[in-house]
């Protein structure tokens, strides 16, 4: 069990990567006058996303492995918070793809300062999951 739990923190810090430097090119997206400059952000964020998604599931893949394996079942309090704050991290992927559309399609309106705030919920998310995993509060 110890090189599951391996490949899935692996794909976990991967994904974090991920959902922490995708939306900071939002940012810069949102900022850029410059058509060159926003075709080129685009394109990082449109390759950043294919490659962050497979890394997702397969840290939802190992992390139910891993769940099954130590026989943590759904009675204990703190693997049902920890499901939810990771249900709300897959919500939160999946409107990093519609944002991505939004700016896709150059029909983003909402501003820089939007996005530096929203690239915030990972990380608040991330501290969450932590504290639920190593404290074990309920």
């Amino acid at each position: 069990m110890l090189w599951v739990k391996t490949f899935h923190l692996l794909f976990v810090i991967s994904w974090f990567a991920g959902l922490f430097y995708l939306p900071r090119i939002y940012v810069n997206l949102a900022q850029t006058q410059d058509a060159g400059a926003y075709d080129c952000l685009l394109g990082m964020a449109r390759r950043l996303y294919r490659f962050m998604t497979p890394l997702a599931v397969l840290a939802l893949v190992f992390g139910f492995w891993l769940m099954l394996g130590y026989g943590i079942g759904l009675t204990s309090g703190w693997m049902h918070a920890k499901l939810l704050f990771v249900a709300a991290l897959v919500i939160y992927h999946l409107i990093c793809r519609r944002v991505l559309l939004t700016f896709e399609r150059r029909t983003n309106t909402r501003g820089h300062r939007y996005y530096r705030w929203f690239n915030e919920v990972p990380v608040l998310l991330l501290v969450i999951v932590l504290i639920l995993v190593v404290v074990k509060p309920f």
